[in-house]
Parts: C-alpha cells; sequence; structure tokens
C-alpha cells in the first residue's frame, strides 16, 4: 500500500491527456447544452420549457466541470479554440478564469488548514474561535454555510462571490467579472425581449439556478462531512488533507456523468492532473482509494449529516454542529 508522496507519484501515470477524448467530451457537452437551452427558451408548453431547464441546469454542471479540469492545465492546454470557449464560458457562468484560477488554485494548495482554507472554500473555524466571536462575525459565518445559501449558489456564490464582490475588492486583478456580468445578464434580457418571461425564467435562469445550486453543495460536501479532519497548518500536509479531508462521493453511473466525476474528489486532490475521465480507473486500478475513502452521498441521510456541520472541535477531532457547540459553552 502506498502512502504519502509514494502514493503522488503512483498516479503520475493517469496524469497523462488523451486530446482526442478531452475534445470529445468537451464537444458533446457543449453540443448538448446547447440543444438543451435551444429547447427550453423557444416558446412552447410550460412543462417541455421546465424539463430543457432542469436538462440545462445538469448539464452545466458537467460542462463547469470540464472548464474546470481546463483551468488546472489537465486538459485542452494551450488549445486557442478552448481558451475562447471556456473563456465565454467562465463569464456566462458567473465565475470568469481570473476568479475561479486564483481561488481555485489557493483551494486545493491549503485544503483543510485552519484559518487559512476559506479563500476558494466554505470557512472553517474551531469551536473556541466560533464562541469568541462577535454576534456578527457568528452570523456571517452561519449564514456562508446555511443550506439556504447552498440553494441559492447561483446568488450567492457565483453572482455576489465570484463576480460583484471580487470586482469590488479587485478590479485591476479581476476586471474580467464586469464582463462576466454584462455577458450573463446580456443574454437573459436578450432572451426576456425576444421570447418573453416564460423563456428567460424556465430556459435561461433556471439552469443557473440548478447548476449553482449542485456546484455549491458538491463544493460544500466534498470537505464538510462527518469524517473530515482539519489541521493546523505546523500539522497540515498536501496528502493528508487530500485523503483525509477530501470526500468520495458515491453517485449512479448517470449522476456521475452529469457531475464529471468530480465525486472522485481525494482522487482529484491527490493529483489535479488527472482529466476527470481517468479518475474511476485510478480508483479502480488503486486500492488506496478504496479503502482510505470517506465516504459520503445524495441520499438525504448523507446531506443532513453534512449539512448539520459548523465548527472543527480539535477535543473530539471532528466537525459538531450547533448543539454541540452551546453544550458545555
Amino acid at each position: 500500500m502506498k502512502i504519502g508522496n509514494d502514493l503522488i507519484l503512483a498516479t503520475k501515470k493517469y496524469a497523462k491527456e488523451n486530446r482526442t477524448q478531452s475534445w470529445l467530451h468537451t464537444f458533446s457537452t457543449f453540443f448538448l447544452l446547447t440543444a438543451s437551452y435551444i429547447g427550453g427558451i423557444y416558446p412552447s408548453h410550460w412543462a417541455i420549457q421546465l424539463f430543457f431547464g432542469i436538462l440545462s441546469g445538469l448539464l452545466l454542471a458537467r460542462a463547469f466541470i470540464i472548464y474546470h479540469d481546463y483551468l488546472h492545465n489537465t486538459i485542452l492546454f494551450d488549445s486557442p479554440l478552448a481558451k475562447v470557449m471556456f473563456t465565454l464560458f467562465g463569464f456566462h457562468m458567473l465565475a470568469p478564469v481570473s476568479v475561479w484560477k486564483r481561488s481555485h488554485d489557493y483551494h486545493h494548495q491549503h485544503n483543510s488548514k485552519l484559518y487559512t482554507s476559506s479563500i476558494g472554500s466554505f470557512p472553517i473555524v474551531t469551536k473556541q474561535k466560533f464562541l469568541e466571536a462577535s454576534k456578527k462575525e457568528r452570523f456571517v459565518y452561519l449564514f456562508i454555510r446555511h443550506p439556504f445559501t447552498l440553494l441559492t449558489g447561483y446568488i450567492f456564490t457565483f453572482l455576489y462571490g465570484m463576480s460583484v464582490r471580487t470586482l469590488l475588492r479587485s478590479p485591476s486583478k479581476h476586471w474580467d467579472a464586469i464582463f462576466a456580468i454584462l455577458y450573463h445578464y446580456g443574454i437573459f434580457v436578450g432572451v426576456l425581449l425576444l421570447f418573453g418571461w416564460q423563456s428567460a425564467i424556465l430556459g435561461f435562469l433556471l439552469p443557473s439556478v440548478i447548476a449553482g445550486a449542485m456546484g455549491s453543495y458538491l463544493f460544500y460536501a466534498q470537505h464538510n462531512f462527518p469524517t473530515a479532519t482539519f489541521q493546523d497548518a505546523k500539522d497540515w500536509s498536501y496528502i493528508d488533507a487530500a485523503i483525509n479531508s477530501s470526500s468520495f462521493m458515491k453517485l449512479s453511473p448517470i449522476m456521475n456523468w452529469f457531475t464529471g466525476n468530480i465525486g472522485y474528489h481525494h482522487i482529484h486532490h491527490t493529483n489535479p492532473r488527472i482529466p476527470f475521465y481517468n479518475l474511476p480507473t485510478v480508483y479502480k486500478e488503486m486500492p488506496e482509494f478504496q479503502q482510505n475513502a470517506k465516504i459520503t452521498s445524495l441520499w438525504p441521510k448523507d446531506v443532513i449529516s453534512c449539512l448539520r456541520l459548523k465548527v472543527w472541535d480539535p477535543e473530539k477531532g471532528r466537525m459538531i454542529g450547533l448543539r454541540e457547540i452551546y453544550q458545555k459553552a
């Protein structure tokens, strides 16, 4: 059984792109997404537009994982066509290239590191720090992690977090955020004027809301689950964070397809240069990732277990919920 750096080195043979396969996944996904958008936007019975709106939301989630792999330089590196496609897609998702790449690269280098892991991820504090915080600080902290905030990730994670807030804080570094806002809502207004409110809401807005909720919850549950561990900077190591603080989300084959295999998150964090289409092979051929996996799923029981977690308790060595926070406070 390989551990530590030996485990990372053992994954290198899977970190090779098949350019034909990358383009096949990219073109097929964007073709289906375009067709689904047309079905949702073109005026027809509301039930038909609702169906295509939901389908577009699922396809947006898959397209975002491909976008995410591209920005890791995992697939389609140095392709001018891919650069144009994914730059526009980043605008469309309200997650422009400069914002997503900066925050997500930071997340990979600081995953589960107490006090410094909040950039590009959900904030984590210890029980003691939470109890010492002001009422306002507690409210903001709990609001960011609240199920409502995750459900409305389109607004709070993408529109506000990745576009508006980032633009206001660093306009010179992230000027592309204003293009994202103009691009995204320019399309919305165009659909509204050409096809009416039903098409604008069901065909354009609904897919973004669905994809935003999916993306927010998946990202949350990948690092906020009952057996996740967190460390101070002095005790932190990259591989331990990848294995012990990144979940393996068991999904059906259909949901694995729609989520671009991102459920194999412990493998992705071990080596982000492994293309998403190779992750199931790594899991199958390397028993280390099967035996050490921290498992969660989308079953209601597991979702509730993840959502109730609020802070890290160093004494108990696990995350705890509000009831445990105040038990002995």
